[in-house]
């Protein structure tokens, strides 16, 4: 992890709401851009961001996400989702993030990633698909 992952960083990035990003249980004249979609974006921004500032070898996972989706863009618009880097505890990186349309906030929240190795995870997402797998692949 670089000393350029730090406090205040800052990445924007922009979607367009479209059929794939919308929910559709309201029929077709109500089609807005959806949580899930909404959760994503600033997932991925936030591991972009992140990305940036890792040394070779290394990744970020998620572990935490908290959104509050505050209004809806319908099909055809545009968002922005903005993450900022709140704090960096150790491997621990807490973002903020503030999703908007042309109109108004329409998302805020709190993404938490943690930086590993990706050698280190592999053996340990291994073991876990032996386990499953010896499990039947279904909780009990």
């Amino acid at each position: 992890m670089k000393k350029s992952l730090a406090e205040g960083i800052r990445r924007v990035e922009h979607a367009a709401v479209d059929e794939s990003n919308t929910i559709s249980f309201l029929g077709e004249g109500l089609r807005v851009y959806s949580t899930p979609s909404m959760v994503h974006d600033v997932e991925y921004a936030c591991y972009r961001l992140i990305g940036e500032h890792l040394d070779s070898g290394e990744t970020s996972l998620g572990v935490h996400v908290a959104v509050d989706h505050l209004g809806a863009t319908p099909i055809g618009h545009q968002v922005e989702v903005a993450v900022t880097v709140r704090a960096v505890e150790g491997r621990k990186v807490i973002l903020d993030a503030e999703v908007r349309d042309a109109v108004e906030v329409v998302g805020r929240g709190t993404h938490v990633r943690v930086v590993t190795e990706v050698a280190r995870l592999r053996p340990k997402v291994e073991t876990k698909r032996e386990r499953l797998d010896a499990a039947g692949g279904r909780p009990d």
